[in-house]
């Protein structure tokens, strides 16, 4: 078969398992909730935007909006773990199938990062200092975003693992700075900075030892951006595990050593491995940080309360992708686990993270101060009282499973 048509076919049976799921997520009611909170965030960047609070470091604001998705890059190639012996004859010919991966990762991140720009243009034309067209800030992301796609390609192709980390570190930097540059300085020296940093950057690119396929890199990357789409519907509807990215963290290793040994403990300890172990650990880390550093610009106001609400509510959908860890899994029949002992260790779990979230959430609204003792008191209560009910609905939830299952 033609390459490129390979790659087109593997494309639609993937897409064709995951598009049957969506009319389910509609209908647990995403749609109404997005919408909602479109109408909510249309009606705040509005008033926030009427009234800027003085001395607001816009152009750092704009820097941490849009950095992190300029330099974001990722690639889905469809490869296959038996690619790495009936595609290896024509590994010199991969170019046809890879292509199309590489340009598809740059096009629909820009159409995002595009998307972020024009929410803040408005932003970044109420800040002091030099104000740059917008096409021409269109035309430095699309080649910014390019440039770390490149980067990243050049990445994956790295033999070592301890040279794509360094260079990873290294296009972070690169990017960032250059970024940083067309937000505050003027056209001329911004370009002038861009192509003198691009030109090194490339130059640098060229010293490590490469693959000419890196199949095994592509392989792990392809599952863990399949597991991540399986995850992102496993927060609305119960679909088959697949492939989770296993990520090290050596100096969380200790957590859960103190369980104890015994039969009734066992799927909790294998749960809170797998939660250190596994993406959903910083998808809820990094949900919290973004969740305490807005709900700190609102906390004096009725609306830090329902941003307050609204990212325990998040960050629980999160957590509850607990349940279906293991579940496909031969693994959790390796350990001596009783009869109810999945749902309660996970109810368990899911239970004392979100109420450990409710109160690192609600930190800001005590640390910063000029907020009244009734605002502050009673969006504690409140939130506590939004993580019992979504305890509670876990409970029913996941006992009605158990039942349909039996």
């Amino acid at each position: 078969m033609e390459l490129r048509a390979l790659r087109s076919k593997r494309k639609a049976e993937f897409w064709g398992k995951v598009l049957p799921y969506l009319p389910y997520v509609f209908q647990s009611g995403v749609a109404v909730l997005l919408l909602l909170l479109i109408i909510a965030f249309s009606a705040w960047y509005t008033s926030f935007l009427q009234n800027l609070p003085p001395g607001l470091p816009i152009r750092w604001i704009i820097l941490i909006i849009l950095g992190p998705l300029t330099v974001y890059s990722g690639f889905r190639t469809y490869v296959q773990q038996a690619d790495v012996i009936f595609l290896l004859p024509q590994e010199n010919r991969m170019k046809a199938y890879l292509s199309p991966a590489f340009r598809s990762g740059v096009i629909y991140k820009l159409i995002g990062l595009y998307i972020l720009l024009l929410l803040v243009w408005p932003l970044y034309l109420r800040s002091e200092g030099v104000h740059h067209p917008l096409w021409v800030m269109l035309l430095v992301l699309l080649l910014l975003k390019g440039l770390s796609a490149y980067g990243a390609w050049q990445e994956l192709r790295m033999t070592t693992t301890r040279a794509r980390t360094g260079y990873r570190m290294l296009r972070w930097c690169f990017l960032l700075l250059m970024l940083a540059a067309w937000v505050w300085q003027p056209i001329w020296e911004s370009a002038l900075f861009t192509l003198l940093v691009s030109l090194n950057y490339v130059l640098i690119l060229r010293f490590p030892m490469k693959h000419v396929v890196p199949w095994d890199n592509l392989i792990a990357a392809e599952k863990s951006g399949a597991a991540r789409v399986q995850l992102m519907l496993g927060w609305f509807v119960e679909v088959p595990a697949e492939g989770q990215k296993v990520i090290r963290r050596r100096w969380l290793s200790g957590v859960g050593n103190k369980i104890p040994w015994n039969s009734a403990a066992a799927y909790r300890y294998l749960l809170v491995k797998t939660l250190i172990r596994s993406e959903l650990l910083g998808i809820v880390c990094r949900l919290t940080l973004l969740g305490m550093l807005i709900i700190s610009w609102n906390d004096k106001s009725w609306l830090g309360v329902v941003l307050y609400l609204l990212f325990i509510f998040l960050t629980g959908i999160q957590l509850a992708t607990l349940r279906h860890v293991h579940r496909d899994s031969p693994v959790a029949s390796y350990y001596p686990i009783p009869a109810g002992a999945r749902k309660a260790a996970t109810l368990g779990l899911t239970s004392r993270l979100l109420f450990a979230l409710v109160l690192l959430l609600w930190l800001p609204m005590v640390i910063v101060p000029g907020g009244g003792a009734l605002l502050t008191f009673g969006s504690l209560a409140a939130g506590l009282l939004l993580a019992l009910a979504m305890r509670g609905t876990w409970t029913r939830k996941w006992r009605e499973d158990d039942e349909l299952e039996d």
